[in-house]
């Protein structure tokens, strides 16, 4: 059963962006920046103290379902 929030396509792509920044983290005040905080208030995304993004568990389990389109272990 679907129950999870809908990802816009512009926050798809900032997960997938995040994904790819890995440790490096995504700066805040960039063009994905509201996707970023959007990200963050899901809990697929973890500001940091040096104004950052991390890619949370979460995020990364939605990246792997919504972006590489695999499937959950049940």
């Amino acid at each position: 059963m679907w129950n999870e929030p809908y990802l816009e396509t512009c926050c798809r792509s900032a997960l997938h962006r995040l994904r790819l920044a890995g440790p490096l983290g995504r700066p805040d005040g960039l063009k994905d920046g509201p996707c970023l905080q959007r990200l963050a208030g899901m809990g697929l995304a973890a500001p940091r103290a040096d104004g950052r993004f991390r890619l949370t568990a979460e995020g990364e389990a939605r990246h792997a379902a919504d972006v590489l389109k695999t499937r959950r272990a049940a």
